[in-house]
């Protein structure tokens, strides 16, 4: 029973060495798999925050944009509004213009109106006789 004794001791001691061995391997692929992951995350991040850094750039030019338009659309519309007072004093003027031509012409039919009135009757008046 000895020699059985010795002999399950030393599978013992052998599956013992092997179990000891298996988990040191797995311990080993633990560190690796960690280290790689810890590399990989670190790459992970390092593209985020240059995806953010673009992103940021791309909204300030977005942003610069949007106030240079803004601007030359306020300008527009301030040209706009200009040429809109403008052509409302052409147009006042305008009608002053119409207005006085209307009465002079106006009192030009009138006066031509009662000339021929006159000389109507003159003629009339000159016929009777």
């Amino acid at each position: 029973m000895e020699m059985e004794s010795r002999s399950t001791e030393k599978r013992i001691d052998d599956l013992n060495a092997r179990m000891s061995e298996g988990f040191q391997r797995v311990h080993r692929e633990i560190d690796g798999l960690d280290k790689r992951m810890t590399e990989g995350f670190q790459r992970v991040d390092a593209k985020i925050d240059s995806l953010d850094k673009r992103t940021t750039e791309g909204f300030q030019r977005v942003d610069a944009k949007i106030d240079s338009l803004d601007k030359r659309t306020t300008e527009g519309f301030q040209r706009v509004d200009g040429d809109i007072r403008e052509l409302r004093g052409d147009i006042k003027s305008i009608d002053a213009r119409f207005d006085a031509m209307h009465r002079t012409m106006m009192r030009g039919f009138f006066a031509i109106g009662s000339i021929t009135v006159t000389l109507f009757l003159a003629l009339a008046g000159l016929q009777g006789l």
